[in-house]
């Protein structure tokens, strides 16, 4: 029987090496952990310049998830926002599966995630948004509508510290693996069968390289999760899964990750190509209001 190897964290560089280190001149800038995670201070998200955005996207790039604190934005203005970064999605699945039931009608890309006495959270597994889309997102940004006094948080994880984490012979026999992603085990589930036929024609099963390559910065990131991944191609099953639990396992490890405690008006844009994320579900029967915009992403190679 294959056995699961549980590799320790040999935590990587922020940066690639060819990285132009440059100040940050128009904010400041506070680390949440050593690779991943930085607090954003002095900027309103609803009035950017040009030039102050190229600098917020460079922050992402660096930091892969940051924050705002205290944002002042409705729903379009948070649209509006997200589409500086590129075209907006539309969730195919979401109004099928949600129990929130004042979904936005006009701003259709903003999906919003209403918890509390009558439904609890239920995000709490380490994942990458819509792997089961061709082009995955290429991020995403999040607004805190209500938070609870206390739980709730976030948690975000490096998959380029995560890769550059396993030991070389790991490494090597993962790049150019390929490795099959499905909705139909999470929101197929939730949805009559049907329906989830129906949808099956236009949203088939789609493969990933297991390992990708990051469209901006050139670092490999580990582009597997347990909610979408489903097996490794080419591969003896039973195999595969021994080693998709060793890679999903990568996220766990404490070191690769940052955790945000959310404030009403917080923001959050994580860079969904370089990390996981983990909505801890810990504040039953508090009410936690998000809001989530999402922004079309690349073909993974």
């Amino acid at each position: 029987m294959s056995t699961t190897i549980h590799h320790g964290p040999r935590v990587a560089a922020r940066v690639p090496a060819d990285w132009v280190d440059q100040p940050y001149e128009r904010f400041s800038v506070t680390p949440l952990a050593p690779t991943i995670g930085a607090e954003i201070g002095g900027v309103d998200l609803t009035s950017l310049d040009d030039g102050l955005f190229a600098d917020i996207r460079r922050a992402l790039l660096e930091w892969k998830v940051i924050f705002f604190r205290d944002q002042h934005m409705d729903r379009h203005q948070h649209a509006e926002f997200a589409h500086r970064f590129g075209d907006l999605e539309t969730h195919p699945f979401f109004k099928y599966v949600s129990s929130t039931p004042d979904q936005p009608e006009d701003d259709p890309e903003v999906v919003r995630f209403a918890k509390g006495p009558k439904a609890s959270g239920y995000e709490n597994v380490w994942h990458t948004d819509v792997t089961w889309r061709t082009n995955p997102s290429m991020g995403a940004v999040l607004r805190a509508v209500e938070v609870p006094p206390v739980g709730g948080d976030t948690l975000w994880a490096d998959m380029a510290a995560a890769y550059d984490g396993l030991p070389a012979e790991v490494r090597e026999q993962i790049d150019g693996l390929r490795a099959e992603h499905d909705w139909m085990p999470t929101f197929g589930q939730a949805m009559n069968r049907e329906l989830a036929d129906r949808l099956r024609v236009d949203f088939p099963a789609v493969v990933h390289p297991v390992v990708r390559t990051h469209p901006e910065t050139g670092r490999r990131t580990l582009f597997v999760n347990r909610d979408f991944t489903t097996r490794i191609l080419d591969m003896d099953p039973e195999a595969g899964a021994a080693l998709l639990e060793t890679l999903y396992h990568q996220a766990d490890f404490p070191e690769y990750q940052c955790r945000f405690r959310w404030t009403q008006g917080a923001v959050a844009i994580w860079d969904n190509r370089a990390t996981q994320h983990y909505a801890a579900s810990d504040y039953f029967p508090q009410t936690r209001v998000m809001e989530r915009v999402s922004i079309v992403g690349d073909i993974p190679y």
